[in-house]
């Protein structure tokens, strides 16, 4: 009777049908996975968040950077169901983090993180996937996490980003749809560091949500769909890392030439100048028509570069002061 039913409605009908159930799956889409709204967060005298409101939403890499102190810790304590907040809400998957319901579809690496040294790799893996319902299969978490040929180890023999590799592993050991990340690839080398690297795209690809918290910008700038930059406990800028960039003032042309500063600083768009020996370094909005104007003041202008901004300039100048 269904499969007749189906076939005699008409097209406009079934048409609705799939828009209003495209409509669903946007809404459903749209809605945040992780959300703190209007967050205060005090210990005793000190205030450690100050109204702090930022959503996650499923399938994207979330960088949330900010100078040591700024709240970032406290945050994620929050999220993780580790502390409540003085006033505000935090919700996980539209509940309470400190719901074993909610705590299951997560996994977390923190810094503060400490496990038994005299416990083989292997040990650990089993140990963390018995907490959860569904876990990833053992030779799964191994190829992710890198830890192929260290599995029988002890953990205290490993190197610093052997350990950090570990840590990794048992944050994916439940198959977690939100993943936090306290600075990763603290101690890895530069291939450690790439390797992992791809291993958070993936679970992106995979529809997983992750918080990533890393003091090395160029790993934010690299993995990250959107940056949220907090100091004091609230949110000071948020967007994606180039449009994070551009609140630097714009790029960098360094070069050799006679123009003096005055000049310089009177171009459209320029907003620093400083010298360094013989060169300049002039940074501005619209690199190309500064250096157009400088090209036709100065026939010897030499030893021209441009530089597009980099993540750090831009954090520095969002969080001095």
């Amino acid at each position: 009777m269904g499969a007749m039913a189906l076939v005699s409605d008409s097209e406009d009908t079934l048409g609705r049908r799939a828009s209003a159930i495209g409509a669903a799956r946007a809404e459903g889409a749209a809605q945040p996975i992780a959300a703190l709204t209007g967050v205060s967060k005090k210990y005793g005298a000190t205030t450690a968040l100050n109204g702090l409101s930022l959503s996650l939403h499923a399938g994207e890499v979330v960088a949330l950077l900010g100078p040591n102190g700024a709240g970032k810790s406290t945050a994620v304590r929050l999220m993780l169901g580790l502390a409540g907040p003085t006033s505000g809400t935090v919700r996980i998957f539209g509940g309470d983090p400190r719901e074993a319901a909610s705590r299951t579809r997560v996994g977390a690496m923190l810094q503060v993180g400490r496990i038994i040294d005299t416990m083989r790799v292997r040990d650990h893996i089993d140990l963390f996937r018995s907490y959860y319902p569904r876990p990833l299969p053992v030779k799964e978490i191994v190829r992710i996490a890198q830890l192929e040929g260290i599995e029988n180890k002890f953990f205290g023999q490993l190197s610093g980003g052997q350990k950090q590799r570990v840590f990794f592993a048992l944050a994916l050991c439940g198959d977690p749809d939100l993943v936090f990340l306290d600075e990763p690839t603290v101690g890895m080398d530069i291939e450690a560091r790439r390797g992992l690297w791809q291993q958070i795209r993936s679970l992106k690809e995979r529809g997983k949500t992750v918080l990533l918290t890393t003091h090395y910008l160029e790993e934010a700038d690299a993995l990250a769909d959107r940056v949220i930059v907090i100091n004091k406990g609230h949110v000071v800028s948020e967007g994606t890392p180039t449009e994070i960039k551009r609140m630097s003032g714009g790029r960098r042309i360094k070069c050799s030439t006679e123009l003096d500063d005055a000049f310089l600083l009177s171009l459209d768009t320029v907003t620093g100048v400083e010298r360094s020996g013989a060169f300049v370094t002039v940074t501005a909005a619209n690199a190309e028509s500064v250096v157009r104007a400088m090209l036709l003041a100065d026939e010897r202008l030499a030893g021209l570069e441009i530089a597009s901004p980099a993540l750090e300039d831009a954090f520095l100048a969002l969080t001095k002061g």
